[in-house]
């Protein structure tokens, strides 16, 4: 956010803040859920580099299409152990999973 937009924010009394201080999650939590949202990001990109639909990427896993959106939305009903063997289906290697679990969101 631009600081000129969180002064004018700041002084009409709203507090600034971000996903961490609104859902209150300490270090630890926090931290896994930008884990996760990098192995979701990078699911979604190797799919698209396959040009595979959602369903064509399902069919692989033996899975259903809505299970590879939330897989993608790093939904809460989806696992890392998930998150990680799809990856892996999907083409990845451990070195490619390494850097999704660095990756930060930009």
């Amino acid at each position: 956010m631009k600081t000129e937009k969180r002064k004018k924010l700041a002084k009409a009394g709203w507090n600034i803040g971000d996903a961490k201080d609104f859902l209150k999650l300490d270090a630890s939590e926090a931290e896994f859920v930008e884990i996760k949202l990098g192995l979701a990001r990078r699911l979604r990109e190797l799919r698209e580099q396959h040009k595979w639909t959602q369903a064509d990427l399902a069919g692989r896993l033996g899975s259903s299409q809505s299970r590879v959106a939330k897989m993608e939305a790093a939904d809460s009903t989806v696992s890392v152990d998930l998150l990680v063997r799809s990856l892996l289906v999907a083409g990845a290697d451990r070195n490619d999973v390494g850097r999704a679990v660095g990756s930060r969101r930009r």
